[in-house]
């Protein structure tokens, strides 16, 4: 089984290219920050790792992610190979091909910690945490108590 959960930060915004096929698949390329349980010498370690994104996925990058942005992804590691134009020497790649992605905290987290989030004019007041104030009085209004 080759199943991969990880959550990060994007270190970039995605870099999107279009297949050249009869379809023209979207490609999305990002590379996620993921922090190491361990820390050495009082630092946090991260591990940067490559992930691939293909159609409806790959412009679901494009629109909402950017540098920045927590997310979680779901996907399996893909190994292959290449020689080098210039060197002419064998080079190995090891990249995520991402199944699933979702967000990992909310738009109000993701901008305080400098994410790729841009606030569309939203006025909803929230009160720090993520969540929106419900106003006094509207109680009564409410499907649930």
């Amino acid at each position: 089984m080759n199943k991969v959960i990880l959550m990060g930060r994007l270190t970039r915004d995605p870099e999107m290219r279009y297949a050249q096929n009869e379809n023209g698949t979207a490609v999305a390329r990002y590379t996620l920050a993921v922090d190491r349980r361990s820390k050495k010498d009082g630092n946090q370690d991260a591990d940067f790792i490559g992930c691939v994104v293909f159609g409806k996925g790959a412009e679901f990058a494009e629109k909402y992610l950017a540098k920045g942005t927590k997310i979680v992804i779901t996907g399996r590691i893909q190994t292959g190979s290449y020689t080098d134009r210039e060197t002419g020497k064998k080079v190995y790649t090891t990249d995520v091909i991402v199944e699933e992605q979702e967000f990992a905290e909310s738009k109000a987290a993701s901008q305080s910690n400098g994410g790729g989030y841009q606030n569309a004019g939203s006025n909803n007041s929230t009160s720090g945490d993520g969540f929106m104030n419900i106003p006094d009085g509207i109680d009564e209004e409410l499907p649930f108590n």
